[in-house]
């Protein structure tokens, strides 16, 4: 069967769209989940929505299995193939269509990097409100499929807020073209919610429009030190009362996530002192119709005045922020620092992290006495992200366990095991943490209407 199905893709696109055998790099073998490399049967690099289309009717023909890959970022092991998957990537179907200023939108292919489209909006005076740490490698198409998130979704929304109208390749080859502008449309169902989240088992998607807005002006950024969580919920009430909408960005960053970094990462500043306090790190729109810079440091006056905050700085300046920032943003140095380590994206309701945080601590060291762990976050719309280590251990990392502790924590929160990152396979197993028995009998309904031979990313997400 494998033989027919390479036999059919070399006949119906070029030869230099299928990569296969020797031809396959290690590029599409594993993504950034650094899963176990494998061999795919063949490659489709499609460089159009044909091209995606044919392949997945020639695939669903055979009842052959598909793994969809874009920038090869994800931690979830989404884009990861299984051996002998015919694998679509979308690495060539790439570009910008049309940036129409009127409407405030862009029209664009589903490989296109985030950098690129940020770019382009931001040369028209305009802004597209996702950003991630790895914006020169993801693509668009990818953010879309795990309705990716950010530092800015306290005041934009995650990437469905973005998203206007999409093109998507059913996965018998079939085409639906809803490339909407319109911020109101009531007509029938809203197909495209379908598939963004759906991680690429339901559809492929190809094409976008996304909404933009007005880009923001100077920043206004600031480091504030908290005594508890407490004081930090008091302090986001305070920022969203004054700030309203031009309040951008509202991250947490635990003791254990800021003493340890500003104390081993080379080069990284330390402008506050802390011991066992939070740090937040506030951004406020400061241009011409967001917060003065008056009203911004008069609002931090006032924190301090009342004890809500007990020391803070203020950027005076951009490369500052991007001081400030590079705290925030040192997660990068993880593997060097801890390794081996887990990593954790999760959500729990904002007035319960702190809680959630302190049981988590107790709980691991009852039942695994040398993992440290280390929390932080964007607070301001639920997203905690936990990295646990055993600097201690010499035995074989406990990764098993470390799950059943945090994903068994969240279940009794009522919390999401998946912030931003996705399902995948890595956290298919911990799905019923946040998932209903009918909640996810739906889910697989679903995927059977649209996928009724399962090949789009087989055994992942459900």
């Amino acid at each position: 069967m494998s033989e027919l199905v390479l036999k059919d893709l070399l006949q119906a696109l070029s030869e230099a769209k299928v990569l296969h055998g020797v031809q396959i790099g290690e590029r599409y073998r594993t993504d950034w989940s650094y899963a176990q490399s494998v061999d795919p049967l063949a490659v489709v690099r499609a460089e159009c929505t044909e091209d995606v289309a044919e392949a997945l009717k020639i695939c669903h023909q055979r009842h052959h299995p598909v793994t969809v890959q874009g920038g090869m970022t994800g931690l979830v092991g989404g884009s990861q193939a299984r051996t002998n998957d015919v694998v679509i990537s979308l690495e060539k179907l790439n570009g910008i269509e049309e940036i129409d200023l009127d409407a405030s939108t862009m029209t664009v292919r589903a490989g296109t990097p985030l950098q690129v489209i940020q770019e382009a909006a931001l040369e028209q005076g305009l802004y597209f409100a996702v950003d991630l740490g790895a914006r020169g490698s993801c693509q668009v198409g990818g953010n879309i499929a795990t309705n990716a998130g950010g530092n800015k979704v306290i005041r934009y929304g995650m990437m469905r807020e973005q998203v206007l109208g999409l093109e998507v390749v059913l996965a018998d080859g079939t085409v639906v073209t809803q490339l909407n502008k319109m911020i109101k449309n009531n007509a029938g169902y809203d197909l495209k919610q379908w598939f963004i989240g759906s991680e690429g088992t339901l559809g492929v998607i190809t094409r976008a429009v996304l909404r933009l807005f007005p880009a923001p002006g100077q920043m206004q950024c600031a480091l504030c030190v908290l005594a508890d969580y407490d004081a930090v919920l008091k302090f986001l009430s305070r920022c969203r009362r004054e700030c309203g909408s031009n309040l951008l960005a509202f991250e947490a960053m635990w003791p254990d996530f800021y003493g340890f970094m500003t104390q081993n990462v080379p080069n990284l500043p330390c402008p506050v002192q802390v011991s066992d306090q939070l740090v937040v790190l506030i951004e406020c729109d400061g241009g011409a119709s967001g917060l003065t810079r008056e009203r911004f440091e008069t609002m931090i006056g006032q924190a301090l005045e009342e004890g809500e905050v007990v020391d803070a700085v203020i950027a005076e300046s951009l490369s500052q922020a991007q001081a400030f920032w590079s705290i925030r943003d040192s997660v990068s140095a993880f593997p060097r620092l801890i390794a081996p380590y887990a990593s954790f994206d999760i959500s729990i309701a904002i007035r319960q992290i702190g809680q959630y945080v302190d049981l988590l601590k107790l709980r691991l060291a009852k039942e695994i006495p040398s993992a440290r762990s280390i929390h932080f976050g964007h607070i301001g719309d639920s997203n905690l992200h936990v990295v646990v280590h055993c600097p201690a251990s010499g035995e074989l990392f406990p990764k098993a366990a470390i799950e059943r502790v945090v994903y068994g924590l969240v279940g009794e929160f009522n919390g999401s095991i998946s912030a931003e990152h996705g399902i995948g396979t890595r956290k298919k197993a911990w799905l019923g943490q946040s998932r209903s028995q009918a909640e996810i009998d739906l889910m697989r309904r679903i995927k059977l209407a649209l996928d009724p031979h399962g090949i789009l990313n087989p055994g992942k997400v459900i």
